[in-house]
């Protein structure tokens, strides 16, 4: 049983990392890059270190696997921020069919600081409550 689990697991952490390698190199635009990379590898790197707790189910290899797991999803999220942050910042195009960009016109070059979210304005209006309401129903 534990090696039809194994295999399973071996699997599934394959298919991910398979699905982030091929989101790599059909993604438009460095962002979605990143962002495929940095799940699917996460999700499949946590499989495939399942798998080798229950193929070998030792204390010493369960406490290596917990530890590398929590240490990659705790950093990988932070570095594409990062690795994404610096892209935009230093101009790298956003693809053309992108809906949104929250941070045009929020950088400034000069100090390398963002300005805050302009305040929303007192208008009257109640507030959002569906997703054609904060602009997101044209998606």
């Amino acid at each position: 049983m534990r090696e039809v689990i194994t295999a399973a697991l071996l699997l599934v952490g394959g298919a991910f990392m398979l699905l982030a390698a091929v989101g790599v190199a059909r993604m438009p635009d460095v962002y979605s890059r990143l962002s495929a990379a940095a799940k699917g590898n996460t999700l499949g790197l946590g499989f495939l270190l399942a798998a080798a707790v229950v193929h070998f189910g030792e204390l010493g290899v369960t406490s290596h696997a917990v530890l590398i797991i929590a240490f990659v999803m705790l950093t990988t999220p932070v570095s594409a921020h990062l690795i994404g942050r610096a892209a935009y910042f230093i101009g790298v195009p956003l693809w053309e069919g992108t809906v949104r960009d929250d941070l045009r016109g929020r950088y400034d070059p000069d100090t390398h600081s963002l300005a805050s979210a302009p305040a929303p304005s007192d208008t009257g209006r109640a507030p959002a409550t569906s997703a054609s309401d904060v602009g997101l129903g044209d998606r």
